[in-house]
């Protein structure tokens, strides 16, 4: 890199060229994350491309019927009005795994409304026999299309320009590309201007992905990759990534994952993460700044996105994912550094913790319907809102933690058997007390009560639609999950390392990177495990 260009919101920590110990761990590393999966294969890679060309035919003929069936116009101009797919995400950063989804946006011109995306263009889609579980979110924050084409998943946007034509060159990084148009279509065109704007903020993009996939690997397995629950989505993970990148522009991916570790383990939090100085396009558009929005100085945990209009991508995130995340991320660095002095291997990083030994206490929340569609459709609403219950727990002075497993599973009993259902384990860590009776009963009915009213309001709910909430001991937890998925969580014997290089000393913080103070770890309060399970009633007996 240019010693002289200067990336993000400060210079570099270090601009240090990579020896010969941090090539090999990059190997190493490379090797393990290509057993793992995180790379696709040429034909599948070929495969998406394909999918990917033939749905943008299909938007380009349905642009161009409703030009002429509906919207009146002659066929020749219809010919010329365009329309095209864009991809963004983890497909267009370059680092899709096996069997990764792609995130898609239709866009099209200014006289295709975004209610002929929802009701023509969806029927269009149902008629193809490629595609498969299939439901549409209209309501959402970011209206999505879902499916499965040719058995990728594709979560499908649509944007509506201002525009005559939209022709293949459409610049949609020119900021002028959003005047006149809808907070919701701005929102939909921010996937693609951010991911775009990401990749032109990483000094080294071959390094960049290499070491986001094994972030998001290390992310997957350790339970904080889920935006809906509260951890971070992908491009939020993306961020800090690049982050990284641009303190140790010249590091190779090995050592970018340690510092990754490093600088987000000692983050002051809610510091914000910034790409790049926030700028106003003066378009309108609300972004993100804690100075002017009061609801933003709310925030625990801001990464700030690019591009125009600014916005937080993580305002999901509660005390409790935050807590979990930090304590990963802590974690991470003192295996990274054990990795980089040769006393591990990179499997050590990417074990899944034993979230079920973790815990004395447990809520299971189970969403059950009647029809595997029904469920689908079902699945995704109970996930939306449980992030709810979390805030609720969090308010409750009993509750030191609340940490959600993203993962979901089927259970083990007996009245769920045969129906099509869902499962989410939440680990409950108290705050010691003396003959302290805690009820939890007003939390679950809240959270329970959200979810069907919520249902009711998007006219989603049917009949056989059911979400539960229960309160499970460690120990009954195998009356609840099958062995082989609590197999999963138990830690694995590492092979022994071969030691490469020695451990680097830790470079200095960058101004807007955080202290390296740090809190004492807090003990476990001790909890009476031998306590009554009864419905909908949650008390807790602290001795």
């Amino acid at each position: 890199m240019d010693a002289s260009r200067t990336l993000g919101m400060t210079s570099a920590i270090s601009l240090a060229k990579p020896k010969a110990s941090d090539l090999e761990h990059t190997r190493e590393l490379s090797e393990y994350l290509k057993e793992a999966g995180m790379f696709e294969e040429d034909s599948e890679l070929n495969h998406r491309f394909e999918v990917l060309g033939k749905l943008n035919t299909l938007v380009r003929t349905w642009i161009r019927d409703i030009s002429i069936n509906v919207k009146n116009m002659p066929p020749q101009i219809a010919d010329t009005v365009g329309g095209k797919i864009c991809t963004f995400g983890s497909y267009r950063l370059g680092v899709a795994g096996k069997g990764a989804d792609i995130d898609a946006l239709c866009v099209a011109p200014r006289h295709i409304e975004r209610t002929d995306y929802f009701s023509s263009f969806y029927e269009l889609l149902k008629e193809q026999p490629e595609v498969t579980e299939m439901r549409s979110v209209e309501e959402a924050y970011v209206p999505v299309i879902k499916m499965k084409y040719e058995g990728i998943e594709i979560d499908l946007l649509f944007a509506r320009l201002a525009l005559k034509e939209v022709p293949d060159s459409v610049d949609l990084k020119d900021d002028t590309i959003l005047k006149n148009l809808d907070e919701k279509c701005v929102r939909s065109l921010n996937g693609c201007r951010v991911t775009d704007e990401i990749l032109r903020q990483v000094p080294n993009r071959e390094s960049f992905r290499l070491a986001l996939r094994a972030v998001k690997l290390w992310a997957k397995r350790h339970g904080v990759y889920s935006n809906v629950l509260g951890y971070l989505g992908g491009v939020s993970w993306a961020m800090l990534v690049a982050r990284t990148c641009q303190l140790y522009p010249n590091a190779t991916a090995s050592t970018l994952v340690e510092k990754f570790f490093l600088v987000f383990s000692k983050w002051t939090w809610p510091a914000p993460v910034y790409l790049k100085q926030p700028y106003d396009a003066k378009l309108g558009f609300k972004v993100w700044d804690p100075r002017v929005n009061v609801q933003d100085r709310f925030h625990l945990m801001p990464i700030i996105t690019p591009a125009y209009p600014q916005q937080n991508s993580t305002f999901n995130t509660s005390q409790s994912t935050r807590a979990v995340m930090v304590e990963e991320f802590k974690s991470g660095l003192q295996i990274t550094e054990d990795i980089m002095l040769g006393k591990a291997t990179w499997d050590k990083l990417f074990q899944p913790p034993n979230f079920f030994m973790k815990y004395r206490h447990y809520l299971v929340v189970i969403a059950v319907a009647r029809t595997p569609e029904d469920h689908l459709e079902w699945y995704g609403l109970v996930e939306s809102k449980i992030r709810h219950l979390i805030l609720s727990l969090e308010h409750n002075t009993a509750i030191k933690t609340v940490h959600i497993n993203p993962a979901t599973f089927s259970c083990r009993v007996e009245e769920y058997l045969g129906k099509p259902h869902s499962s989410w384990f939440l680990g409950v860590d108290f705050n010691k007390s003396e003959n302290v009776n805690i009820d939890l009963t007003n939390d679950i009915n809240i959270f329970v009560e959200v979810v069907y009213k919520q249902s009711t309001y998007n006219k989603a709910y049917k009949d056989g639609m059911e979400v539960n909430c229960k309160y499970v001991k460690r120990k009954q937890l195998t009356n609840y999950l099958s062995l082989e998925d609590l197999e999963k969580y138990k830690p694995k014997a590492e092979n022994q390392p071969r030691h490469i290089g020695q451990k680097r000393k830790s470079d200095p913080i960058a101004p807007d990177s955080p202290s390296r103070e740090s809190p004492e770890p807090t003990k476990k309060p001790k909890i009476d495990s031998d306590l009554p399970q009864v419905p909908y009633l949650f008390y807790f007996f602290l001795f």
